[in-house]
């Protein structure tokens, strides 16, 4: 299963006083899917102001890091790069944008912002990375969806990119510290052949049972399986089979005629 998830950024502090909630976090990130983004005016590495609404036109894929990030933030960003990168090839250059924006203000500042970016190496001419002032996040972040907890050892928060389409609206949630080609590159696709598609009911449950199923383990520093919540999905899922199977007989059993 595809690692991804809770970014638990570590900076060698002791552990988190309040836990995360994943559950909400993702119904909060989904509630988002059809919403306006508003025309919030950001910095770019230069200092120079970049209006949201500015960037409609063409599809946006936005994603939240904070540059005190050492661990998951920047796998992150790699891996996004390489999505954009496969997206680029697909549909051509310059037919869609990114926005990379810092919320642990006021350190994700311009220049934090642009360290970050030469660090891992992003050099997308359609790449841009930002940073709000401390009266526009909060409102910002709602309209993404996007949930943070900080904590001792930096801040908890969902991995995941959205992509907005060219009037402003959040189309899509993608979740992970790897993205895979259809679900990244399959939205942005429908975008810019002006035929969206609703999300699958299938995809999106399986999306939500890889949230269920995976934790952030810090002494490996990566993302692991929780075997344990797998198994209480199985357990409950045969449970359940089990009761259908059940029915299913007493009901054919019922409906056989007795022989007198």
């Amino acid at each position: 299963m595809r690692r991804f998830l809770l970014s638990l950024a570590l900076l060698a502090a002791p552990l988190a006083a309040q836990a995360f909630d994943q559950k909400l976090a993702l119904r909060d990130s989904q509630a988002a899917i059809g919403r306006a983004i508003g025309d919030y005016t950001l910095r770019d590495t230069e200092g120079r102001p970049v209006r949201l609404a500015d960037l409609r036109g063409k599809p946006l894929v936005v994603s939240f890091i904070y540059t005190g990030c050492f661990q998951v933030c920047p796998v992150t960003t790699q891996s996004l790069a390489g999505a954009v990168a496969q997206a680029e090839r697909t549909l051509g250059p310059g037919t869609f944008r990114v926005a990379t924006i810092g919320f642990n203000l006021p350190f994700d500042s311009p220049e934090a912002m642009k360290e970050f970016r030469r660090k891992h190496v992003v050099e997308s001419p359609n790449w841009l990375f930002l940073s709000p002032d401390a009266k526009t996040l909060p409102a910002l972040v709602a309209d993404f969806g996007f949930r943070y907890e900080s904590t001792a050892a930096g801040f908890d928060h969902l991995l995941q990119a959205s992509i907005v389409d060219s009037q402003g609206r959040i189309y899509r949630q993608v979740y992970g510290d790897s993205f895979a080609t259809q679900l990244f590159v399959g939205p942005l696709l429908e975008l810019a052949q002006n035929a969206p598609v609703p999300q699958a009911g299938v995809e999106a449950f399986f999306e939500k049972v890889k949230l269920l199923c995976t934790v952030y383990d810090p002494v490996a520093g990566r993302y692991r399986v929780n075997y344990v919540i797998v198994a209480e999905i199985l357990v409950g899922a045969s449970v359940v089979l089990g009761i259908l199977a059940f029915l299913v007989v007493e009901l054919r059993r019922r409906r056989r005629p007795s022989n007198i």
